[in-house]
């Protein structure tokens, strides 16, 4: 088990269709193919020992991820977007190691004698000039370490996530159908390499037969001008970007996509007024909700298409309310709620979302596994499943507010102001409070034009939920701070909060 052998089976099956398209270049299957093999054995040969990709979204980011598969090696991508000292400092845990970049980052490179720079387009020439001949003798080793991931480094240095070829390709075999991709569907990426969702778009749409159109950086104007010039069908999309989108469309009575036959959205909560529009704007659009984690090998939960619908079309709050939720478990992937103590709670009950299955890693570098004794994964994810088995995110186990004796979800907070219609976004935050450990807080931003006093906002999550639940500090913002992939960076704002 091992990479290459789905991309050997794509470019056996299909191999003249094209793969990836960025800007004005292009790969087949095929070509795709004999790209890796040619860089594969170089990076064998070589002396690195893990080959990184420190750059946006290229014909690199294919060809250096099955090159490494082809030649044996942790495949690693790292935030390009991170300052230079801490790029360094990730760099410094791989090496000897071969990156690949930009030509401006080369240039300004301080010298380390264990990493070997390449430029993206040096990387894509050598791998492309078709002099050397194939050596079909990749590694088929499924415990061999397929791609590392560093997590964002929220509460401290990031962890170096272990992603063995077992873990990637068995979530391939149990979520995507070999060559279920019509010829002309066409998928539009918008996801960074470092993230898992940029790796597993790669790989699913290989695997699937898809020819994949990247967007290296995200604007909401070229996604819906690319979407249409490229006759897009397929777009893989986080939250904030969807919500971009559909403010961008904001006023037309239609998206005017008419082949965009399906979106994949994930890495975030999604707000229900956002997705609630974006249906109405693509009314013939298959919508699906994924959740996963970089140590799960990408997604474990989905809300199907045909679950976006009946949960839009309900007149039943707990059924529409599903359109907040995650979905339910992949098959072969269990999912259980825990209490601090560890023990397993029933539907309706709020507590950490553990879960186990074939895909599922949970190993870190100098860390090793922290699978429980039967193979569990603590996610440190907050959640809690309905009666049909649905699961409801609440944002990080560690972001629950302590007040008093009685733990709250900021999400069920947020939920209640989102439905205001002068708000478009809104994170709440517990702070420290003298009297009772941690007050409610929350940031508002609101809709342009839009118009809330605190006491309106107040009364809005009074009317809903218990009064201590009300907000006591409310400010306003323009804006709310994302990380790239769509996640809320509460600690910035609960930072924010202390140093006023």
């Amino acid at each position: 088990m091992n990479l290459m052998m789905l991309l050997e089976m794509a470019a056996q099956g299909f191999g003249e269709r094209v793969a990836f398209v960025n800007g004005d270049e292009s790969l087949t299957y095929k070509q795709l193919f004999d790209a890796a093999g040619q860089a594969g054995v170089r990076l064998r040969d070589g002396a690195c020992q893990h080959v990184a990709m420190l750059d946006v979204s290229s014909l690199a980011l294919p060809i250096g991820l099955f090159a490494s598969a082809w030649a044996g090696k942790p495949f690693v991508p790292i935030n390009y977007r991170l300052a230079s000292h801490e790029v360094e400092g990730l760099v410094s845990r791989i090496e000897p190691a071969f990156i690949i970049t930009d030509a401006e980052r080369i240039a300004s490179w301080t010298s380390r004698s264990e990493a070997e720079l390449e430029a993206r387009e040096a990387f894509v020439d050598f791998a492309c000039d078709g002099t050397r001949p194939l050596e079909n003798d990749w590694p088929m080793a499924p415990d061999d370490i397929a791609v590392l991931l560093f997590t964002s480094g929220t509460t401290g240095t990031p962890k170096a996530a272990v992603l063995r070829h077992r873990h990637l390709v068995s979530y391939m075999f149990s979520a995507v159908e070999f060559g279920s991709a019509a010829e002309d569907e066409v998928a539009l990426v918008t996801v960074p390499p470092y993230h898992i969702a940029g790796v597993i778009s790669v790989i699913s749409s290989i695997y699937a037969g898809r020819r994949v159109v990247q967007l290296p950086n995200f604007n909401a104007r070229d996604w819906i001008d690319i979407a249409r010039r490229e006759r897009v069908t397929n777009g893989f999309l986080v939250p904030t970007m969807l919500s971009q989108i559909v403010s961008e469309l904001e006023g037309q009575d239609s998206a005017n996509l008419p082949l965009l036959a399906s979106i994949s959205y994930g890495g975030g909560k999604m707000p229900q007024p956002v997705i609630e529009r974006a249906m109405a704007l693509l009314p013939n659009t298959k919508f699906t909700q994924a959740y996963g984690l970089t140590e799960t090998s990408s997604t474990i939960c989905v809300l199907l298409p045909w679950e976006h619908r009946a949960a839009g079309a309900s007149n039943d709050p707990a059924e529409r309310r599903r359109l907040t939720s995650v979905g339910r478990p992949l098959p072969g992937v269990e999912l259980q709620i825990r209490d601090e103590e560890g023990r397993a709670l029933p539907p309706g009950h709020r507590g950490e979302i553990y879960v186990r299955g074939d895909q599922v890693s949970g190993e870190y570098v100098g860390r090793g596994s922290v699978l429980d004794a039967q193979g569990w994964f603590p996610t440190r994810d907050a959640g809690e499943l309905d009666e049909e088995g649905y699961l409801f995110l609440e944002g990080r186990a560690d972001d629950v507010i302590v007040r008093g004796a009685e733990n709250m979800s900021p999400g069920e907070i947020e939920d209640v102001l989102l439905r205001h219609p002068a708000v478009l976004d809104v994170c709440v935050v517990g702070v420290p409070d003298e009297h009772w450990g941690e007050a409610v807080a929350a940031v508002v931003v609101l809709r342009p034009g839009g118009e809330a006093t605190t006491d309106e906002l107040r009364d809005c999550v009074r009317s809903q939920l218990r009064s201590s639940r009300v907000p006591q500090f409310i400010n306003f913002a323009s804006e709310l701070p994302y990380n790239e992939t769509g996640k809320l960076l509460r600690r910035i704002i609960r930072a924010n909060w202390a140093a006023n």
